[in-house]
């Protein structure tokens, strides 16, 4: 139960997607009637099932480290501290050969503490497509590499429960691309994530080593 918390927590701190919104969150009036949560069905067609898809990705060369530089949502706990985002930074690595599963490490700071995640993305047979398990299938998250040069940036769609998130890689903070930033934005004002749903990530103070208490492993059991 304990290693559920902490994955949980891992969630929250890379804010991928929202695991809950206001009114399911805990504290809430103790008076109030607690409400049997609707069971989630998903649509035909979900909003990564438009996303731009290229038609080749060589995930071998995704390999390495990419910095957080933008993130488009309406996650909620995003509208609420976006402003204060921490600097965060994934590496991804192979664990021999790059055809079944990526292994990637987030590292960012929550509390003025460095904290590492640890996931496992599974690949699909479609080109571009990998899939992070959730506890249970509806709680998978759908991840698609949108556009990537390799070299300098890569878009990224996250998406869990039927919400979307998305997120702007680059490989240096030191020479950042204006025609990449605007490319980043049209797509996800086609997702209906306009300027109020962009949130910039800090290019500056990364965590560069993390002691082992503070080490998130949230990976599949099976």
């Amino acid at each position: 139960m304990a290693g559920v918390w902490r994955c949980i927590l891992a969630m929250m701190l890379l804010m991928c997607v929202c695991l809950w919104d206001h009114s399911e969150a805990v504290g809430g009036a103790v008076s109030r009637k607690r409400i049997k949560a609707p069971v989630y069905k998903k649509p035909k067609i979900t909003p990564i099932d438009v996303a731009p898809s290229p038609q080749h990705i060589d995930i071998n060369r995704m390999t390495g480290v990419w910095y957080l530089l933008n993130v488009a949502s309406k996650c909620s706990y995003l509208m609420n501290h976006g402003t204060r985002a921490e600097p965060t930074h994934i590496e991804i690595t192979c664990p021999l050969a790059c055809d079944k599963t990526l292994f990637v490490s987030t590292k960012t700071r929550f509390n003025h503490q460095c904290w590492e995640i640890q996931q496992v993305y599974q690949l699909t047979p479609t080109t571009g497509r990998l899939t992070l398990k959730g506890p249970h299938p509806h709680l998978n998250t759908d991840i698609v590499i949108a556009d990537t040069d390799y070299n300098s940036y890569a878009i990224m769609y996250y998406q869990k429960l039927g919400k979307m998130t998305m997120k702007l890689y680059v490989r240096s903070v030191d020479d950042l691309s204006e025609p990449v930033l605007t490319k980043f934005e049209q797509l996800a004002e086609k997702q209906e994530l306009g300027l109020a749903y962009l949130f910039p990530f800090p290019t500056y103070s990364h965590c560069a080593s993390v002691d082992q208490d503070h080490v998130l492993k949230c990976v599949p059991t099976c």
